[in-house]
């Protein structure tokens, strides 16, 4: 069993910063891509930034020079530095990771269970 646990959500001040962390578990035999997707209120789940294995990243461009995606893979870990936040960043935050279970031979796409932003004065 293979599972997302996300972590560092909550409510920030206009300007100011947060740090997400998703951490993998379970049976993993490997992992290929990891990174962040959000959804608002009222609108489809939409990229953030995601970090791919052989280091390249994609990062949509409301969040460039204000967010910075990394990856820890000795902890099977990705994280997402949130700074100069906005009131349109507010969100309920997704972890995503193509990871192959120890038992099969494919890789599958992993959600993990959403954690909120706020950012609101």
């Amino acid at each position: 069993q293979v599972q997302l646990v996300e972590s560092g959500g909550g409510l920030v001040q206009p300007g100011g910063s947060l740090r997400l962390s998703c951490a993998a578990s379970g049976s993993i035999g490997s992992i290929d891509r990891m990174g962040w997707y959000r959804q608002a209120p009222g609108k489809q789940r939409e990229l953030v930034a995601v970090l791919n294995t052989g280091g390249t990243t994609n990062i949509a461009d409301s969040v460039k020079g204000r967010f910075t995606i990394s990856r820890d893979n000795a902890k099977n870990t990705v994280y997402l530095q949130m700074n100069y936040l906005k009131p349109e960043d507010t969100a309920v935050y997704y972890c995503n990771a193509n990871i192959r279970a120890t038992s099969v031979i494919y890789y599958e796409t992993y959600w993990g269970q959403g954690t909120q932003v706020t950012v609101s004065s």
